[in-house]
């Protein structure tokens, strides 16, 4: 009741507050292409089953029918306006809107689609006990997701082989582990990363260590070395193929 009572009084005043950026980024998205400036899709939702995300539109129509759900930073699809907003995550602004009704909560695991979701493994599930969240540790962790998977052949499969094993492992740290206080410093860090990566990281390190988080996890939480791959939580072995499934 308390975590919900705080998304509540966050999102209505951030909506307030944040109504001049969320007009203009509105204005510029809509006057790129005369499209409309949202982008609103069913994910996964806590305890299963579906919401309606809402984002601000960063791709060109019709985009998610390549069926490619991984996107690097050099990804066609992605507008002059997109680049901006998305470098700067004012796509995700609109999602307010889903924390106030209930949908979705300020930190929780980064709601996904429902074609991987099918893929989770029993241990992966438990993702889906709690409310989807506009950020959380792996969030900070992989803010620099499109550039992991830019220049990849096969985005989909890249992103279940090095980041999936890991941004797994770091959701259900939280979903094990969650409380208001943490919330509070999660979304300070987010604003931190923007402006101060490495300082962001050396605090997520801590609070994984203080979490009791597995000695490797820290590492990888770091991203001072390239990311290894790895086997989902719950699996024996890496994906090997785009479709994501694990054994």
């Amino acid at each position: 009741m308390l975590k919900r009572l705080f998304d509540i009084l966050l999102s209505a005043g951030g909506l307030l507050i944040l109504s001049p950026v969320i007009v203009v980024c509105m204005l510029l998205i809509w006057l790129q292409d005369w499209h409309s400036p949202f982008y609103v899709a069913p994910r996964a939702a806590r305890g299963g089953g579906t919401f309606r995300m809402v984002k601000f539109r960063s791709m060109i129509i019709r985009a998610d029918a390549s069926g490619v759900d991984s996107t690097a930073a050099n990804d066609r699809r992605i507008t002059v306006i997109g680049k901006l907003i998305r470098r700067t995550k004012l796509d995700e602004l609109p999602q307010l809107w889903n924390v106030l009704v209930g949908e979705m909560s300020f930190v929780g695991p980064r709601p996904n689609v429902t074609r991987e979701t099918d893929l989770y493994t029993a241990e992966e599930r438990r993702l889906l006990t709690v409310r989807p969240g506009i950020t959380d540790i792996s969030s900070i962790v992989f803010s620099d997701e499109g550039d992991i998977l830019q220049g990849s052949d096969d985005p989909d499969l890249r992103y279940n082989q090095v980041i999936r094993p890991w941004k797994s492992r770091l959701g259900l740290l939280y979903v094990d582990d969650h409380s208001v206080a943490l919330d509070v410093r999660l979304i300070v860090l987010t604003l931190v990363n923007a402006v101060a990566r490495r300082r962001a990281l050396a605090v997520i390190q801590s609070i994984l260590v203080g979490m009791g988080a597995p000695e490797e996890l820290c590492r990888i939480a770091g991203r001072t070395q390239p990311l290894p791959a790895a086997p989902p939580p719950g699996a024996r072995n890496i994906v090997q193929n785009r479709e994501g499934v694990a054994t």
